[in-house]
C-alpha cells in the first residue's frame, strides 16, 4: 500500500515536470484554450500533491495525462496543417502510443541467425 503511494505520487511529480517544461518549451506553438486546460489540470494536481490521498493523486494525474495528449495533438495538428487529415491522424496515433509507452514494454532477446549458424557448426 505504501509502495503503491510512493509509486504514484512519483508518476504525478514526473508528469508535472514533463507537462511544465513541454509547456515552457513550445510556449508559442500551443493554442491558448489548450493551454489553459493542461495548466487548470496541473495546478489541481500540484494540489493534490500537498495532500496524502493517493486515489485522488491518481485521479488528477490521469486528467492531466488526457489534456497532455490534447496538447500533444494540437502540436501535431499544427505541424501537420499542411499534411491533410493522414497527418493529423498520425500526430494522433502518436500522441496516444506516447503516453502509453511505458506500459507496453515488451522484453525481447536479439539472435543474429547468421553468427549463430557459425558458432553452432551449421546446425540450427
Amino acid at each position: 500500500k505504501r509502495r503503491e503511494a510512493a509509486e504514484t505520487r512519483n508518476q504525478a511529480e514526473q508528469l508535472v515536470y514533463q507537462t511544465d517544461k513541454f509547456l515552457k518549451d513550445n510556449e508559442d506553438k500551443v493554442p491558448g484554450e489548450v493551454k489553459t486546460e493542461v495548466e487548470e489540470a496541473l495546478t489541481e494536481l500540484k494540489d493534490k500533491l500537498k495532500g496524502e490521498d493517493t486515489a485522488e493523486i491518481r485521479t488528477a494525474t490521469e486528467k492531466v495525462a488526457a489534456v497532455s495528449q490534447k496538447l500533444g495533438q494540437a502540436m501535431y495538428a499544427n505541424t501537420a496543417d499542411g499534411a491533410g487529415a493522414a497527418g493529423a491522424a498520425a500526430g494522433d496515433a502518436g500522441a496516444a502510443g506516447q503516453a502509453k509507452a511505458d506500459d507496453d514494454v515488451v522484453d525481447a532477446e536479439i539472435v543474429d541467425d547468421d553468427k549463430a549458424d557459425k558458432g553452432q557448426g551449421g546446425a540450427a
